[in-house]
């Protein structure tokens, strides 16, 4: 046994008791930290006490090895949520991960995610057990359906879910309000959770006025707690979490609508912004994914 294992017991029965994290994502974190906890003891540290050093030695050794995307991703993954709870316990007082695979700054483009990885974050969002399963897949649904910001997502009133409709009022920045559209899968993902809505109420707390209660201090969802649970998904889909986030959602809502022929204008007013300016900037991201898709397809781009 090596000195880092208490910590990742330790860490692992959270994942169990407070995350509701499925079995199987449980088994591969232990032998993700277990392989992490082997090569930094061979460096004469061990998980719990590494450096941001070898921290970013271990990440650029998984490359190295020749490893599956998803496996790598997921090992990532572990190390970093492994890290952010000792600093939540305590145990350190600095997380060595998080200046590893920092995203470059002045990158004008947002971060995308394409149609076929949102496919596989919702089938591992909706692979997870329990109440706990249906509420996060109930979240990514309506993130990517409705272009939410986080804050708009975790403040919805259970009152505008109650009648099961097709578009929903928001209030977003400055008080402004917009509609956000609900598809089938949006409506049927939020149906299965209000079936299990009450297991999430705090104790003693009979009725909650949020779509998202949490027995935590705030009273609802928080977006800290889903953009955790956002990299664990993202891990078991095989994608790195540094490129997924709600916000990442919001920006595939619009840049998949743009793709598919929407008005540029009614994209605006569907994410709420105030300048068609700001709107544009998915147009390019747009335009940049056609022009790589005729450069792998058109026969006479593959020659040059």
């Amino acid at each position: 046994m090596t000195a880092s294992a208490p910590q990742i017991e330790a860490f692992l029965e959270m994942m169990a008791v407070e995350r509701a994290s499925a079995r199987n994502t449980l088994t591969a974190y232990g032998k993700d930290l277990a392989d992490a906890d082997g090569f930094l003891t061979g460096r004469k540290t061990g998980l719990s006490q590494a450096a941001a050093e070898e921290v970013e030695a271990y990440f650029q050794e998984l490359g190295a090895r020749g490893l599956s995307p998803a496996t790598a991703a997921r090992r990532r993954a572990a190390v970093r949520q492994f890290y952010r709870f000792a600093v939540a316990e305590g145990w350190r007082g600095d997380d060595p991960s998080r200046r590893v695979d920092a995203p470059a700054k002045g990158r004008s483009l947002p971060k995308l995610l394409s149609r076929p990885e949102v496919e596989r974050l919702i089938a591992a969002a909706a692979a997870r057990d329990g109440a706990a399963g249906l509420r996060f897949a109930c979240t990514v649904e309506l993130l990517y359906a409705s272009g939410f910001r986080v804050s708009e997502l975790v403040g919805l009133p259970l009152a505008s879910l109650a009648r099961d409709p097709a578009f929903l009022i928001v209030k977003g920045k400055g008080g402004k309000e917009r509609l956000a559209p609900l598809n089938a899968a949006a409506r049927t993902a939020v149906k299965a959770y209000l079936e299990v809505r009450r297991e999430f109420l705090p104790k003693g707390v009979k009725e909650s006025p949020w779509l998202f209660p949490s027995r935590g201090k705030a009273g609802r969802l928080t977006a800290r707690r889903l953009a955790q649970m956002l990299d664990e998904a993202a891990a078991d889909a095989g994608i790195d979490p540094a490129r997924v986030s709600p916000h990442v959602l919001r920006h595939a809502f619009a840049t998949h609508l743009l793709e598919g022929g929407a008005d540029l204008r009614v994209v605006q007013t569907l994410l709420g912004h105030a300048d068609i300016a700001t709107t544009q900037i998915y147009t390019h991201v747009a335009t940049e994914r056609l022009r790589e898709a005729v450069v792998r397809a058109h026969p006479l781009a593959r020659r040059g």
